[in-house]
C-alpha cells in the first residue's frame, strides 16, 4: 500500500534526479542564450551598420535546435549499455560543449574571431567593431547549438526514466527553470554586466569604459561549468536512481505489526524492447508511426498555427522601444527583474498542470469550482491538464495588446517616467509570465503522452514542433512590418523629399545621408492582425481541439 501523498507534489526521493535535470538544462541554456540573444545583439549595438541580411545569415546557426529531430533516433539508439543510454551520449556531448566554448572564448579575447567585442576589457582598440566574419561567427555558434541540440535530445530522454511516475511532470518544471536561469545568464544578466553604461550607472563611483564582464572571459567560465557539471554526473549518478531507492520500509502501522514496502514506480523505457530500441531502422519506423497517430498530427497542426498570434509582439515590441529611445540597459533591467518570477511561480504552474492519473482531468473540486463559473468556462473549458496552457494562450494575446500600447504611449519627449516604466515591466512580465505557464502546460503534457520506449526521439519530436511552431512565422512577420511601414526621407541641404511604402531605410541614411521620419508604423497594424488572428483562431479550433487531446486515453498516444 502506498502511502498518501499530497497530489501534483515532487517526491522527496526525486529531489537529487530533479536537481541534476536543473544543472542540465541550465547549461543548455548557455549556448541557447548566446546563439539566440546575445550575439545578434552585440552586433547590431556596437555596428550599427550590421545589415539585417548579415543577421538573418547568423540566424542559420540557431537552425540545428528545430532540426535535431532527424538524428535523435540515433541517439536514441546507439550507446554504451555500461555507461547507460543517456549518460552514453550526455557525458562525451557535453565535454566537447566546455572545450569549444572555453576554445571560442579564448579566440574572442584574443580577437582571433568576432574582433572588437573585448577590445575595451584588454585596453585596445576604441570599443567597435571590426571586419567581423558573419560565416565565421555562423559555423561556430552552429556547432555550439548542434551539441546543445544533441544533448537536449538525450536530457529529455533521460528525464521520462530519472523521474518516478509521481514526479513526472516535474521535468518540465526542471526544463523550465534550468532553461531560463541559463538563458538569462547568457543573454539579459551577461548584457548587463557587459554594458559598461550599466556598471557606472548603478555600481561605479568613477566610470570606466568596460563592464564587469566580458564575452570571451563569460564563455570560457562556462566552458568549465560545462566540464564540471559533467565529472559531477561521471561520479556521482546512475543511469537508474530506482536501484537505490527501490524498495524502500516504512515504520511498522498495519494491525500485524509487519513493516510496509512502498514502491516506487519508474517508466521502464529502458529495459523495453532492450532489443529492438538498439536498432536504428527500428527507431526510424517507430518515429514514422508516431507521425501517423491522428493525436500527433493534431498536436503538431496546433503547435504550427497557435504562436502566430504573439510573434508581433515577442519579435519586435523591444525593438520598437529601443528605436525610440528606450535605453538597452533600463530594458536588460526589466528583464532582469522578470527571472525571480519565472522560477517562483513556475513550480506553482507545474503543480497547476499536475494529476494523479496523467490523462484524467483535474480534481472534482477544481472541476466543481470551474464549472461554475460560466465566464471562465467559456474562456477554458473544464479543467484538465492543458488548462494552463489555454490560459496562457489568453494571457499573451493580452500581453500583445498591451505591447501596441505601450509603444504608443512612449514619451515624445524620450524622458522616462516611473510610471511609465513600470508599465513597460508589467507588461514585460505578463508576456513572458504566460509564455512559460504554455511552455510548462505543453511540456508536462508531452512528457506525460510521451512513449518511454521511444523517450528522447518522441520527446523531441514534440518539442521541436513546438519549437518551430515560434520560429516560421518570424520572417513573414518581420516582412509584415516592413509592408505596411511608410516612412518619409529628407535629404540634407536639398529641397528633395521621398516618401516610401516599405523598403529599407538604410538606404536613406547611409546611402543619401538623410533623416528618417515614419509616417506609418506597420508595427501596429501587424500587431493587430495578430491579435485578430489569434482570437479567431483560439475561439474557433484552438480550445474545442485542445480540450479533445487533453481527454483522449495514453493509448493514443503509443506506437510501441
Amino acid at each position: 500500500m502506498e502511502p498518501k501523498r499530497k497530489s501534483g507534489s515532487l517526491a522527496k526521493h526525486d529531489l537529487p534526479q530533479f536537481y541534476l535535470l536543473i544543472m542540465l538544462y541550465l547549461a543548455q541554456g548557455i549556448p541557447v542564450g548566446l546563439a539566440f540573444g546575445t550575439v545578434p545583439f552585440l552586433l547590431k549595438s556596437l555596428a550599427k551598420e550590421t545589415s539585417f541580411t548579415s543577421l538573418g545569415i547568423f540566424s542559420m546557426a540557431t537552425y540545428p535546435y528545430s532540426l535535431k529531430i532527424i538524428w535523435s533516433p540515433i541517439v536514441d539508439s546507439l550507446y554504451n549499455k555500461r555507461i547507460g543510454r543517456r549518460r552514453s551520449w550526455i557525458i562525451p556531448v557535453q565535454f566537447v560543449s566546455g572545450f569549444v566554448l572555453w576554445v571560442l572564448g579564448w579566440c574572442i579575447s584574443q580577437g582571433i574571431i568576432f574582433d572588437g567585442v573585448d577590445d575595451a576589457f584588454h585596453n585596445r582598440g576604441n570599443g567597435t567593431l571590426h571586419s567581423v566574419s558573419i560565416n565565421n561567427l555562423t559555423w561556430w555558434f552552429g556547432l555550439l547549438v548542434f551539441l546543445c541540440a544533441t544533448q537536449d535530445i538525450a536530457v529529455d530522454g533521460w528525464a521520462l526514466t530519472i523521474l518516478s511516475k509521481e514526479s513526472l511532470s516535474y521535468a518540465s518544471t526542471a526544463q523550465t527553470v534550468g532553461l531560463n536561469i541559463g538563458y538569462f545568464m547568457s543573454f539579459t544578466i551577461f548584457l548587463s554586466l557587459n554594458s559598461s553604461d550599466f556598471a557606472n550607472k548603478y555600481f561605479r563611483k568613477i566610470p570606466l569604459d568596460h563592464g564587469f564582464i566580458s564575452l570571451g572571459g563569460y564563455m570560457k567560465f562556462s566552458g568549465i561549468l560545462y566540464v564540471v557539471i559533467t565529472i559531477y554526473i561521471i561520479f556521482c549518478t546512475k543511469e537508474e536512481p530506482y536501484v537505490e531507492y527501490l524498495p524502500k520500509v516504512e515504520p511498522a502501522n498495519s494491525s500485524n505489526g509487519e513493516p510496509k514496502l512502498i514502491s516506487i514506480e519508474y517508466d521502464d523505457g529502458d529495459v523495453v524492447s532492450a532489443q529492438n530500441t538498439s536498432s536504428i531502422k527500428y527507431i526510424y519506423r517507430c518515429f514514422i508511426k508516431v507521425l501517423k497517430l491522428k493525436s500527433v498530427r493534431s498536436l503538431a497542426f496546433i503547435h504550427m498555427i497557435s504562436k502566430f498570434a504573439f510573434q508581433c509582439n515577442e519579435a519586435a515590441t523591444n525593438l520598437k522601444l529601443l528605436e525610440q529611445g528606450f535605453k538597452r540597459e533600463d530594458l536588460a533591467v526589466t528583464v532582469l527583474i522578470d527571472l525571480p518570477f519565472e522560477i517562483i511561480f513556475g513550480y506553482y504552474v507545474v503543480k497547476w498542470s499536475s494529476d494523479r492519473d496523467p490523462m484524467i482531468r483535474d480534481s472534482r473540486r477544481l472541476r466543481n469550482s470551474m464549472s461554475t463559473n460560466k465566464v471562465v468556462k467559456y474562456l477554458v473549458g473544464d479543467a484538465g491538464v492543458l488548462t494552463p496552457w489555454l490560459w496562457g494562450f489568453l494571457g499573451r494575446l493580452a500581453a500583445a495588446v498591451l505591447g501596441s500600447y505601450v509603444v504608443k504611449q512612449f514619451p515624445k519627449e524620450g524622458e522616462i517616467s516611473t510610471s511609465y516604466f513600470c508599465l513597460v515591466i508589467f507588461q514585460h512580465l505578463l508576456g513572458s509570465f504566460m509564455n512559460t505557464v504554455q511552455f510548462i502546460g505543453i511540456s508536462a503534457f508531452h512528457t506525460r503522452v510521451a512513449d518511454p520506449v521511444l523517450g528522447g526521439t518522441y520527446m523531441t519530436l514534440l518539442n521541436t514542433l513546438s519549437n518551430f511552431g515560434g520560429t516560421w512565422p518570424r520572417l513573414i512577420i518581420m516582412s509584415l512590418i516592413n509592408y505596411f511601414t511608410v516612412y518619409q526621407c529628407t535629404v540634407p541641404d536639398t529641397n528633395k523629399v521621398y516618401v516610401t511604402h516599405g523598403g529599407s531605410m538604410q538606404a536613406c541614411t547611409e546611402l543619401l545621408n538623410g533623416t528618417v521620419t515614419i509616417l506609418r508604423d506597420g508595427y501596429y497594424i501587424t500587431n493587430l492582425i495578430c491579435i485578430a488572428v489569434g482570437l479567431f483562431l483560439y475561439f474557433g479550433y484552438l480550445k474545442r481541439k485542445i480540450l479533445h487531446l487533453q481527454s483522449l486515453p495514453i493509448s493514443s498516444w503509443r506506437c510501441t
